[in-house]
């Protein structure tokens, strides 16, 4: 009988905390929470809107989806995030079906820990 070996997704996101911090000097507390905040909110949607037009395979509407993944990730410092949504750009670009589907599980898996890790952040009061 085959014996079947899960392996464990564990990689340490990559928060750019100097971006952040900077973003909270630059705009006040106030102002830089909310930027946060909206833009930790329109990743999650731009997550899921990504797998889903991964799953109806509308390269195009993914393709540009992913490319708003990096701008928005970048502008909160979440370097891996953004580097992981080109990554997947590059897939859709090159038309490699199987990279992208291990792309698109790892941007998945990014993204979550990502978000995780700026709420974590914000705890600790940047």
């Amino acid at each position: 009988m085959a014996e079947v070996t899960i392996l464990a997704q564990d990689e340490a996101v990559r928060l750019d905390a100097e971006k952040l911090e900077a973003l909270y000097r630059q705009l006040g507390d106030v102002s830089a929470e909310d930027i946060v905040c909206r833009a930790m909110e329109e990743l999650a949607v731009k997550l899921a809107q990504v797998e889903r037009h991964y799953r109806e395979g509308r390269a195009g509407e993914m393709r540009k989806t992913a490319r708003m993944i990096v701008a928005i990730a970048e502008q909160i410092g979440m370097q891996m995030l953004a580097r992981v949504a080109g990554d997947a750009v590059r897939c859709l670009d090159h038309r490699d079906e199987i990279a992208l589907a291990a792309v698109l599980a790892r941007l998945i898996r990014t993204g979550e820990r990502s978000l995780t890790e700026v709420w974590e952040l914000q705890d600790l009061s940047i």
